[in-house]
């Protein structure tokens, strides 16, 4: 880029939050419901990136052929909106990177494939005014790898070409290159080296110290 950065948009779970066991035992209480198989933490972490629905989709049996597959979302939803923060937490250094970037006067906000009042509610609690601008999925706008919410929240930051989007997934990768934007990724997510590489990754870092130096040093 030679343009300075202006805003820093990341994906959520896996980049800024560990967010994984709670995702993990909110299904596995939906699935319970009906008396299904429970899955792994692994299988988990393979089914999360496509949002909620995709989630349970994957993780019920048939897909979204079973007959209760919105019970069960439904399910999962109220479950995880009661207990999301019960094992989540900030990766370590992110609250460091996110201030850093703050004093530089470089906008951080976050577009994720979660329903959006958790995104809110998880951006408020765990980030307060460090996350500018926070979106998650609704009914308006499409779900990532479509630009929709990163181009939507580009446009409210009033920052068109110096941004920068980050994630730890193909998803992400996927994202950014639909929205026109250099991505980071990061190693520490859902997804590790080896896998980003396969899906494309260009730059991967493995620290939020390193994300922040490349960031502030504009060196992409």
């Amino acid at each position: 880029m030679s343009c300075k950065i202006k805003a820093v948009i990341f994906d959520l779970d896996g980049t800024l939050l560990y967010t994984l066991e709670n995702l993990y035992e909110s299904t596995n209480y939906a699935l319970k419901h009906f008396d299904y198989r429970e899955c792994s933490l692994e299988q988990i972490r393979n089914f999360v990136g496509n949002g909620v629905e995709k989630l349970i989709e994957r993780a019920i049996p048939d897909g979204v052929n079973n007959p209760n597959f919105e019970e069960c979302l439904k399910i999962f939803k109220a479950h995880y909106s009661k207990t999301m923060y019960e094992k989540t937490r900030p990766y370590d250094g992110v609250i460091k990177m996110l201030e850093t970037l703050k004093q530089n006067n470089i906008a951080c906000a976050v577009v994720s494939n979660k329903f959006d009042s958790a995104v809110k509610e998880l951006c408020l609690r765990y980030f307060g005014d460090l996350i500018v601008q926070a979106a998650g999925e609704c009914e308006t706008i499409r779900k990532k790898p479509c630009p929709d919410g990163v181009l939507s929240v580009i446009k409210k930051l009033g920052c068109e070409g110096n941004c920068v989007y980050v994630g730890d997934s193909e998803v992400d990768i996927q994202t950014s290159k639909n929205a026109g934007l250099p991505c980071i990724s990061v190693s520490w997510g859902y997804k590790n080296r080896d896998f980003l590489l396969q899906n494309g990754a260009q730059i991967i870092v493995d620290n939020a110290d390193e994300l922040t130096e490349i960031i502030l040093n504009n060196s992409l």
